[in-house]
């Protein structure tokens, strides 16, 4: 069986990040979509919301499991027998990033190898950050990220005494 680790911090997750774990589906038997922990962001939703986010959205692909850690991926791949992680491309700069993080991750065990999903068309200016900025100044956000993500930003901005 084919087990891969698709991960990231999902904050919150997008169609973008659906699109690609929807075409991983189909492509390998088992993919962990990991909320990870990455100590250079600073989150907006809690790690629980973002699991939640991403366990309700991924919960109609069968041969997906969500699942939460704060170790670093190559670790975590290697204790679910993954035998790749996927990361997935928007544009150029995309590549610069995932270059150095895959050359950092070959460093940590040769044995994972790196798979890179370009987003679809259409798809290429979605993330994470943009949404949050859109959100703020009011823009209808509900045909880029799933529904759940709509009703966390609503639960979020009311515990952080956000008004809308």
């Amino acid at each position: 069986m084919r087990s891969v680790i698709y991960p990231g911090s999902f904050d919150p997750v997008t169609n973008g990040h659906i699109d690609i774990i929807k075409r991983c589906a189909k492509l390998f038997d088992k993919i962990y979509v990991c909320v990870a922990k990455n100590i250079s962001k600073t989150s907006f939703f809690t790690p629980q919301q973002r699991l939640l986010m991403v366990k309700e959205a991924c919960k109609d692909i069968p041969n997906v499991e969500v699942i939460i850690s704060e170790d670093l991926i190559v670790n975590v791949a290697k204790k679910l027998n993954c035998s790749a992680i996927v990361r997935g491309l928007r544009a150029v700069t995309d590549f610069e990033y995932e270059f150095a993080l895959a050359a950092g991750n070959e460093y940590l065990d040769k044995s994972i190898e790196m798979v890179f999903l370009m987003a679809s068309p259409g798809k290429s200016f979605i993330s994470s950050s943009s949404i949050k900025e859109f959100r703020y100044h009011n823009v209808d956000i509900s045909g880029l990220v799933p529904p759940i993500v709509i009703e966390q930003f609503a639960i979020r901005e009311k515990e952080l005494k956000i008004k809308k």
